[in-house]
């Protein structure tokens, strides 16, 4: 009895620990874009870079080698650089509580999706659930003479968005989260290296900036998305989407703290409404 209630409250506090994390990225991104000391393609490449040397170092301190292979895990890699890169980009021209808040509702609707796609029966409460959310997504985006934002940088996070929802599913089936965790860090770096030989000319970051972007990979990114990894094979997915719900608040709260960002109207209803229709979505009948 003592062990189970152990096990629960170690889950609940991995879960809350992962969760701040994913929050606190946006923080991160957001305080090193905001200078305009560091372009967004650098903060992606230390971000994932780092994140990729501390997991290596963590995976041999454990096993005392390196086996990484490179017949799979793909799929997840690009989907965690194309989540990154998307991520970094869309901060450019967004708030950090605004983009958040789009970010997870976006992950939230996909794998509500994914979910009864694969496994659950399509009721009315899902349907209406999705949408409703997608009616808050449509208020927060509408134009508003005291309110605008980038259609642009709004697509690029919702991009983001479903690349990391579906990253998340796929983290459903690993039996070894560290291993797992460390392979698609590993080759997301070489999508980023990829990316930079095409698009990018020259790196752009300063001492502050690239402490975040150090700090948002091998911490917020690299352990968090370990601790991510080895939390979802113990829920559901409609468990894991709702559970991420906190995200957006979290990350309005710190950003409001933080930096100072504006709490505005348009941004409390739109909040409201995208949570009440996830949460009408996966309440059960």
């Amino acid at each position: 009895m003592k062990s189970d209630i152990f096990i629960e409250i170690k889950l609940f506090v991995s879960i809350f620990i992962a969760l701040l994390f994913l929050a606190t990225n946006s923080i991160l991104c957001k305080m090193a874009i905001s200078t305009q000391n560091i372009d967004a393609f650098s903060f992606t490449f230390l971000r994932i870079f780092s994140g990729t040397v501390l997991l290596l170092c963590i995976y041999f301190y454990k096993n005392k080698n390196l086996k990484l292979s490179f017949k799979k895990n793909w799929i997840s890699s690009f989907l965690l650089f194309l989540y990154a890169i998307c991520f970094s980009y869309s901060y450019i021209n967004m708030f950090a509580g605004i983009g958040t808040l789009i970010l997870f509702a976006v992950v939230q609707i996909s794998m509500i999706l994914i979910a009864l796609f694969y496994k659950e029966k399509l009721t009315i409460n899902k349907i209406l659930g999705v949408i409703v959310a997608f009616g808050g997504l449509a208020f927060l985006l509408y134009p508003k003479e005291d309110f605008s934002i980038s259609f642009f940088h709004t697509f690029l996070m919702v991009i983001s968005g479903i690349a990391w929802a579906i990253y998340s599913v796929i983290g459903k089936s690993s039996t070894n989260a560290l291993l797992n965790t460390t392979d698609n860090f590993f080759k997301a770096t070489i999508f980023a290296i990829i990316f930079m030989l095409f698009f990018i000319n020259e790196f752009k970051f300063d001492l502050y900036t690239s402490f975040l972007a150090i700090l948002s990979g091998s911490i917020t990114s690299g352990l968090g998305y370990l601790i991510w990894y080895e939390v979802l094979p113990k829920i559901q997915i409609t468990t894991a989407s709702v559970l991420q719900l906190i995200v957006p608040i979290l990350a309005i709260f710190l950003s409001v703290i933080i930096l100072d960002e504006k709490f505005s109207l348009e941004l409390a209803i739109s909040t409201f409404i995208i949570l009440f229709g996830i949460f009408l979505a996966l309440k059960k009948v």
